[in-house]
């Protein structure tokens, strides 16, 4: 699968809280895509820029961008939480679409999409999850975090820990438990009737593929699928599971 050039650098939003949210912007007709990466990733992904080449070839508008503390825009990583960049997907959202949208939230980026459906839901017109990842803040990480870990945590109000992703440590503060606590949406019904499409690896090993049961369940649409990749790990970012995804938006797309 080709990839488009990448531009020299982003453009820049400036937020009302004085943040600088960088991002990339495709014209087109709508639907548009807009694309909501995960915990600490960046629009550079594999995921977002071969999608982005892909909607830009059949006409379609298209949004990346970097939350606050993510790849190119302004802040501080371990300052934010659920709820910012929550905020700055609805600032981007607003600022820099328009009409119909399908929003694509890969790990993280599913929960934030969720959150702006919710926030947006007269402009979504569907939503893709890859390996989303609602509440694990609580689920998947405070929950699964030994004695130790609660009590760094707790004691210091950040915790650092070796990540299978980068050369630099994962980070997770408690000001991202505590606000996440705010925005749990797997306790309840789900009032989401948009058509949902959810991709998710059997083998991941950061999202139990139960997790996207659980959201199917919870939705109150009944237009949701699921698709199971039983090899599939948490990326998704094979030419095979790329060809899944862009199958998906197509889908959408077309209505």
């Amino acid at each position: 699968m080709t990839h488009a050039p990448q531009p020299a650098s982003p453009d820049r939003l400036a937020t009302a809280d004085g943040r600088s949210l960088a991002y990339h912007r495709t014209a087109g007709r709508n639907p548009g895509v807009v694309f909501l990466g995960g915990y600490a990733s960046d629009m550079t992904g594999t995921k977002a820029t071969a999608l982005e080449t892909h909607v830009r070839d059949r006409g379609h508008a298209f949004l990346r961008f970097d939350y606050r503390g993510h790849g190119q825009s302004s802040g501080r990583f371990e300052d934010g939480t659920i709820g910012r960049w929550r905020d700055d997907a609805v600032a981007a959202f607003d600022a820099l679409t328009e009409g119909p949208q399908v929003l694509v939230g890969s790990s993280m980026g599913g929960w934030i999409a969720l959150l702006l459906a919710l926030a947006r839901p007269e402009r979504v017109a569907g939503l893709v999850g890859i390996a989303a990842a609602p509440d694990f803040t609580e689920d998947l990480m405070w929950a699964e975090f030994d004695a130790t870990q609660r009590a760094t945590l707790e004691r210091d109000r950040i915790l650092r820990m070796p990540s299978e992703y980068s050369d630099e440590p994962s980070i997770v503060t408690m000001d991202l438990i505590e606000d996440g606590r705010s925005h749990l949406l797997l306790r309840a019904p789900i009032p989401i009737r948009v058509p949902v499409r959810l991709l998710q690896g059997m083998r991941d090993p950061d999202v139990p593929y139960r997790h996207a049961l659980t959201l199917a369940d919870r939705l109150e649409g009944d237009d949701v699928q699921i698709r199971l990749i039983k090899d599939g790990d948490h990326r998704l970012s094979t030419d095979r599971d790329l060809a899944i995804l862009t199958e998906t938006v197509d889908a959408l797309l077309a209505g």
